[in-house]
C-alpha cells in the first residue's frame, strides 16, 4: 500500500515497483508539486513518514539537491524515489520548499 499526501489531495493506492513516487502521484491525481521530473528543481521534495526501506537508494540528483540533514530526516525527491519490488507500506507527504 502507498499513501500519497499532496498539497490538497490524498490517495491510498497499490504500490507499483519500478515507478517513482511522483509518477504514482501524477497517475492518481495527487497534487504533488513538480516542475522537471528529473531531479533538478527539487519541487517534488517529499518526506517519507513510513516505508523508506522499500525505496531504492538515494540518487546522485538527491545528494546534489538535498542537504544531508534533510536526507537524515527522511526527505527524498519524489521523481527519484523508486519503489523496490515486493514493497510494503509507504507513506509519502509532498513538502516543497515553497
Amino acid at each position: 500500500m502507498l499513501e500519497l499526501k499532496g498539497r490538497t489531495k490524498f490517495a491510498t493506492v497499490e504500490v507499483e515497483s519500478g515507478m517513482s513516487l511522483l509518477d504514482l502521484a501524477i497517475k492518481h491525481n495527487v497534487d504533488f508539486a513538480f516542475s522537471c521530473t528529473r531531479g533538478t528543481c527539487a519541487r517534488c521534495r517529499c518526506q517519507i513518514e513510513a516505508g523508506a526501506e522499500f525505496l531504492e537508494e538515494v540518487t546522485d540528483e538527491e545528494w546534489d539537491r538535498l542537504e544531508p540533514e534533510e536526507l537524515e530526516e527522511g526527505y527524498r525527491l519524489g521523481c527519484q524515489a523508486i519503489i523496490k519490488p515486493g514493497a510494503g507500506t509507504i507513506v509519502a507527504v509532498n513538502r516543497p520548499y515553497f
